[in-house]
């Protein structure tokens, strides 16, 4: 199932990560998928501070992992494996992340981790139609993956 939507600047797609994250739960996995500068990091704003976290949400660029702990005990573990060719040690810890009722994950450039990565998962690709538009694409096949797009669509 897939769900297409547009933003026009970077509050438009923190205001869609906002939206997406009431639908949230642990467990989840999120993959993002985009050019540099496509809007990975503020739609995950979005959905940190949507979750409750009211502290600075940054991309982990260069440290390649943020934690955000939330007052209602889930974790937000958002990854930025944009600087590697492959996972190594991180195949083992997102792969424990994903096994967690507690985590949702938040995966930017994730084929390098693509075979710890969970079939059932989010999906979401940003491309950018200008410097401040998105055409976003949400898409996912398990059954959690569709009820969260449905509710989207509304």
């Amino acid at each position: 199932m897939t769900f297409v939507t547009h933003t026009s600047d970077s509050a438009a797609t923190q205001s869609l990560g906002h939206k997406l994250s009431a639908l949230l739960q642990g467990g989840d996995v999120i993959e993002l998928i985009s050019d540099l500068g496509g809007g990975k990091t503020t739609l995950t704003q979005g959905i940190v501070e949507g979750l409750g976290y009211t502290e600075a949400v940054t991309s982990p660029t260069f440290t390649l992992s943020q934690i955000y702990s939330l007052d209602s005990g889930l974790e937000v573990h958002h990854y930025d494996l944009y600087r590697l060719s492959e996972g190594g040690v991180l195949d083992f810890e997102i792969g424990e992340d994903v096994d967690s009722p507690n985590i949702i994950t938040i995966v930017e450039w994730g084929d390098v981790v693509a075979e710890v990565l969970p079939i059932d998962r989010l999906q979401i690709i940003l491309t950018m139609d200008s410097e401040t538009s998105r055409e976003i694409t949400i898409s996912g096949t398990s059954p959690r993956a569709k009820a969260i797009i449905e509710e989207l669509k509304k």
